[in-house]
């Protein structure tokens, strides 16, 4: 019966991932909560799982002209390396160390989109109220 909470969890996963959302954002946690992996593991499993989804999805991406090839090399290069630094890192931390890192991230992610989202919701509410103004001075000359 497990194979059936898998493929849902893939399923879950693939589709954010494939919205270039983080699809790993929900592995991980799926895997850890419902699945009793270890953290370490979900987070291994993640990568392994990433890789052919980020190829795929970066295919569709390219082929819609959504890829700044130039400047993406700025930002692939120097998070390898870090990327490489910070596993070693992460097989050296304990199950719950990893948990409070990953859950900590997730919240200021959540916490950063509802605060820009909001700061972008009152601009254009102010922008509207200001182009209303401004017809109805149009309208009145």
């Amino acid at each position: 019966m497990d194979w059936l909470y898998y493929i849902l969890i893939s399923i879950f996963s693939g589709v954010f991932a494939g919205m270039g959302m983080g699809g790993g954002t929900f592995l991980i946690p799926l895997l850890a909560l419902f699945m009793k992996t270890e953290q370490i593991q979900a987070q291994a499993q993640n990568l392994v799982v990433f890789v052919p989804m980020a190829i795929v999805v970066t295919i569709i991406y390219s082929c819609q002209k959504l890829v700044d090839w130039q400047r993406v090399w700025l930002i692939v290069l120097p998070a390898t390396g870090i990327a490489v630094l910070a596993s070693l890192l992460a097989v050296d931390l304990s199950g719950p160390v990893l948990r409070v890192i990953f859950g900590s991230f997730v919240a200021v992610v959540g916490v950063f989109q509802l605060v820009s989202i909001s700061i972008r919701m009152y601009k254009e509410k102010k922008l509207k109220k200001t182009e209303i103004k401004l017809d109805k001075i149009i309208i009145e000359k």
